[in-house]
């Protein structure tokens, strides 16, 4: 596990440059990710021992429950999903596979590994995708290569009528090169090092995407069965030709030549201990499968899925393309609203996985002042600098920031409340003719003050009947 963070206290700080408040929930789950470090400076036997312990979080929608999960996993990189629980369906019916969420787990953790690998050969793979840039921008003789061809085609023939072809081998390379093509070459190898060169236009050969997309099978994947692999080895490669820019074709090579570069059976091996022994599972909407949530006979569907549920939050094999995952140390993090029902609905068995409750409380208007001016990414923060970019300065007055806080409180109180969320909507419509009219506007400046709002908004927000429908 990659850390820089050493104690609890640091977690909840990093959470809290982009989450406001929800303090009980940040120190519980710091407390969680601590657990897990402590664990890996352990002995091998007295990790086995220890399992992680699960989270419930229960609070309404924008409060920041998925959020402080994200966060958490970009903290240590560890590979994390979420997953809306009302997706899956019991076994049986038609619908999501639970163990799906493993195996997207796993897929996550791979990409992070490959990120490294690759990190670690960059070096080595740039060098070599600049010496097949210089080929491609100064290739041999087209007449000697045609014949270089026909000599490939009946090695080729000759390989198949013994049964010795591997389709995937790759062409053989061999080239006879002239004095006039060494000399080209070299000049063109020293553009490239200069940089002279990026914004020009070269042929390139990929794998064709279609093809790749073809063994993708769910049903397929669901059983942890690659069909890829499978068909690669029975039919040939198939190729594509792109005219791109220096730059991006360099980038393509220099991806293809990582992989050739990089052990995968080794990448695979370090994604699955990654996931087993790292892994964050975010799983939203729990609330939405409880027994009493349902009206008829949906009822059983949805006990189903906690049963489903059960032995992978438990601890168990789940098959995977990559091989088989041990969900033992994954973290599970639940979470929901609860509004129509309670934690003690779900099942006995499945309660008793999620240790540790944390409620978090719902926004205030304090709260929605902090949130759009404290956060790293805080809301007016980002719609400055999108205004920005049509040459044009926006400033906030704190009275329009207090406003804009008011009216998403009472809107909130007044119909359905969606947390933060409520200040997109009022953003967008208070924005609404800047955004649409910037592009055509001189450079100036704009200061969005109580009146301005109260004018675009505030009316509005005073309308139940309106405020419904567009805020």
């Amino acid at each position: 596990m990659e850390n820089t963070i050493e104690t609890p206290k640091q977690i909840v700080n990093v959470l809290d440059q982009y989450i406001v408040g929800q303090n009980d929930a940040k120190k519980a789950v710091a407390v969680a990710l601590q657990n897990r470090i402590r664990r890996m400076k352990l002995s091998a036997q007295m990790q086995e021992e220890i399992s992680p312990k699960n989270l419930l979080m229960i609070g309404p929608t924008g409060v920041g429950k998925t959020e402080i999960a994200r966060r958490l996993a970009k903290i240590v990189n560890a590979p994390f999903v979420k997953v809306e629980a009302t997706k899956f369906t019991e076994v049986g019916y038609v619908g999501g596979d639970v163990e799906s969420m493993v195996r997207d787990l796993v897929e996550n953790a791979v990409q992070i590994e490959k990120k490294k690998a690759y990190k670690k050969v960059n070096a080595d793979a740039v060098k070599e995708a600049n010496n097949r840039l210089v080929k491609l921008l100064v290739p041999v003789d087209k007449k000697k290569q045609e014949a270089d061809n026909l000599k490939n085609a009946q090695e080729m023939l000759a390989a198949l009528q013994k049964g010795q072809f591997d389709f995937n081998r790759p062409m053989s390379e061999s080239e006879e090169i002239t004095d006039d093509i060494r000399e080209k070459r070299m000049t063109v190898s020293d553009k490239l090092r200069a940089g002279l060169l990026e914004n020009d236009m070269v042929e390139i050969e990929i794998d064709d995407p279609a093809q790749s997309m073809a063994g993708n099978n769910n049903m397929m994947n669901q059983m942890g069965i690659d069909l890829n692999d499978s068909l690669s080895q029975l039919m040939p490669k198939r190729k594509i030709t792109r005219t791109v820019t220096v730059s991006e074709a360099r980038d393509i090579l220099t991806k293809e030549v990582a992989e050739e570069l990089v052990n995968q059976a080794d990448l695979y091996h370090d994604a699955i201990v990654n996931a087993e022994n790292t892994g964050i599972i975010f799983i939203d909407e729990i609330d939405k499968i409880t027994g009493s949530n349902a009206q008829s006979s949906g009822q059983v569907s949805r006990e189903g899925v906690q049963r489903d549920i059960l032995p992978i939050v438990e601890g168990a094999h789940v098959n995977t393309k990559y091989g088989s995952v041990n969900t033992n140390h994954i973290l599970f993090i639940g979470s929901g609203a609860f509004a129509d029902s309670k934690p003690s609905d779900l099942i006995p068995e499945l309660q008793g996985r999620f240790p540790i409750r944390v409620e978090l409380s719902d926004l205030t208007k304090d709260d929605f002042v902090r949130i759009l001016t404290e956060p790293n990414n805080a809301l007016i923060k980002q719609y400055i600098a999108l205004i920005g970019t049509d040459n044009v300065k926006v400033t906030f007055t704190i009275e329009a920031i207090n406003k804009i806080a008011d009216i998403a409180a009472n809107v909130n109180h007044n119909t359905d409340n969606i947390g933060a969320r409520r200040l997109h909507t009022i953003l967008e419509k208070l924005l609404e003719d800047i955004l649409y009219e910037g592009p055509d506007m001189q450079m100036g400046e704009i200061t969005i003050t109580e009146k301005y709002v109260d004018d675009k908004v505030g009316k509005l927000a005073q309308n139940q009947d309106l405020s419904r429908y567009i805020l």
